[in-house]
């Protein structure tokens, strides 16, 4: 078994590799969590070398981390064209559907990922599984009000146990307000019907469920870097 050390290793290589199909001038989408900041450490190398870019964050973690790096962040409440979005997963199937919201960022994630003319996905060949679900929960991000009677909801369509995520002892708030109910499924065979089938419960705000949305995916593996343009459908 690999130790963290060495994992995080995989997911800078990752990083230092995305950060090749980052151009001049472009507007880059900048994700969160332990891989995306390899990216934006990356990205700050290649500013510091002359390059010129923009960013829009996708979290607070990620937007202080992008300004000490001199990264330029478009306003929050702009109409962006994001050339490029960047970002991890916590689970990645053949399909490249993913799992994304580990770190409570997905809505934001998600909405940046819809943005970009193209959407880069990095991950160490860990998070890659032959099925959503079973060793991960899917988050799913609901307004507070009335968010047990949405996790009852959730429990009755997929039939597995629906749990508040917490910090410290009390809920955990998103950035944009909202509380995450971590729904441990033990496979996810069909993401696409899911996702719709969750979005049709009053409450739920966004899912982890990022189905079709990854072009190249990236992987750390101790053999070296692998990419990988999105399968045909």
């Amino acid at each position: 078994m690999m130790s963290n050390q060495d994992l995080d290793s995989l997911k800078k290589a990752a990083a230092r590799t995305a950060v090749e199909f980052v151009r001049d001038g472009m507007v880059v989408g900048l994700g969160t969590g332990s891989t995306a900041k390899h990216m934006v450490i990356a990205l700050g190398e290649k500013i510091r070398a002359g390059m010129t870019l923009r960013g829009v964050s996708t979290s607070k973690e990620t937007a202080s981390l992008a300004k000490q790096e001199g990264i330029i962040l478009i306003d929050a409440d702009n109409a962006w064209v994001i050339d490029v979005a960047i970002d991890g997963a916590d689970q990645v199937d053949p399909g490249f559907n993913l799992i994304k919201g580990g770190g409570g960022a997905l809505l934001k994630e998600k909405i940046v990922a819809a943005s970009a003319k193209q959407f880069i996905v990095l991950v160490d060949h860990t998070k890659r599984v032959p099925v959503l679900g079973g060793s991960f929960p899917l988050p799913v991000e609901v307004i507070p009000f009335g968010w047990g009677s949405t996790a009852r909801e959730i429990e009755a369509l997929t039939q597995s146990r629906v749990v508040l995520r917490e910090r410290n002892g009390s809920p955990f708030y998103t950035e944009t307000g909202h509380v995450i109910l971590d729904v441990h499924l033990p496979r996810i065979d069909s993401p696409r019907e899911l996702e719709i089938a969750l979005h049709l419960i009053p409450g739920i705000v966004e899912t982890g469920l990022f189905v079709g949305r990854t072009d190249l995916l990236i992987v750390g593996t101790p053999n070296g870097v692998e990419t990988h343009p999105a399968p045909r459908t």
